[in-house]
């Protein structure tokens, strides 16, 4: 029986499992600090290592990273956390190091395809992923198939600009969906508003996080819920243009701010509504949660590593 093992790298942790082809069930689940003593390259590959069966073989091995990737050509041309890896040929280094195939996908992508395989977008043909949580990624299935783009770059969702001129993104640019609407960046915008002078019941706390502001919003505090509804609200204007590009049956969100309940998703929709350009687009558009937690990544990989080659 042959097998799949899949790793998922995160900010802090690097996740990985060994399946067999037909089981949904892993083998085998291990986990590793993204930070640490020597090489993270060498952290995972020890991951892989413990992973590998004894008495039975490795099909391949599927590989999902944060960042900005080329999945034909195995290299990651940057990777946010991770000291070493720009235009780094991971596929050709594992490959090397392993003796099998080796794929990779951009995490957000395979959380995309892993929530439409065997998550909440079962069924649908036309799927956005949205995940709202320390940054903002997402992906896009098209008439069933992964949406990458000419070199796997496409679908950077938290990338498109909802507010000229606005607050600078982690990548650069200014105005960002991510630099509005991601955890840190509801956090930033409810300390700033105290700074200035505004009441919170979070006034007295030196680090104000994104479930803070959730929290204090549920117990009424005034700012905590405008913030989320600010960030709501240009969710839904970025939204309503991903409807009309892709114009999808489904849309998912993940992430841990996503969880913020009427809070923030009230607001999205509201702003969904005004700024679509036709109803048409809202007809029978189902918004659900992501399905499968914080093993999105790991069954994407798998998804990916079940797809057929060619």
């Amino acid at each position: 029986m042959s097998m799949i093992i899949v790793v998922d790298i995160g900010g802090t942790q690097i996740r990985g499992a060994a399946y067999r082809r037909g089981s949904l069930e892993p083998v085998e689940m291990l986990r590793t600090p993204t930070k640490g003593e020597g090489a993270a390259f060498e952290r995972m590959c020890a991951l892989i290592q413990s992973l590998w069966p004894q008495h039975e073989s490795v099909e391949k091995i599927v590989v999902g990273s944060p960042g900005p990737q080329n999945p034909e050509t195995g290299i990651i041309y940057s990777a946010p956390n991770i000291k070493g890896w720009d235009n780094f040929p991971i596929v050709p280094e594992l490959e090397k190091r392993f003796g099998v195939q080796v794929k990779i996908g951009n995490d957000a992508n395979l959380a995309a395809l892993g929530e439409w395989r065997f998550g909440a977008g079962q069924g649908h043909h036309h799927v956005i992923y949205l995940t709202i949580s320390t940054g903002i990624g997402g992906g896009v299935i098209n008439d069933g198939h992964l949406l990458l783009g000419a070199r796997g770059l496409a679908t950077e969702m938290g990338h498109v600009t909802v507010l000229p001129g606005g607050p600078m993104c982690g990548c650069g640019q200014q105005g960002h969906l991510e630099a509005l609407a991601s955890g840190p960046a509801i956090a930033r915008y409810v300390h700033e508003r105290i700074a200035s002078g505004e009441i919170s019941s979070l006034q007295h706390k030196e680090k104000i996080t994104a479930h803070d502001v959730s929290k204090a919003a549920e117990l009424g505090d005034a700012l905590s819920i405008h913030a989320l509804e600010r960030a709501g609200n240009y969710i839904g204007q970025a939204l309503a243009s991903f409807l009309h590009l892709y114009n999808p049956t489904i849309v998912i969100f993940g992430g841990g701010v996503s969880f913020s309940g009427k809070f923030l998703l009230d607001p999205v929709k509201a702003s969904l509504e005004k700024h679509v350009m036709d109803a048409s687009y809202l007809t029978d558009l189902k918004i659900a949660h992501a399905a499968l937690g914080d093993n999105a990544g790991l069954m994407g990989a798998l998804a990916l590593g079940l797809l057929p080659d060619n």
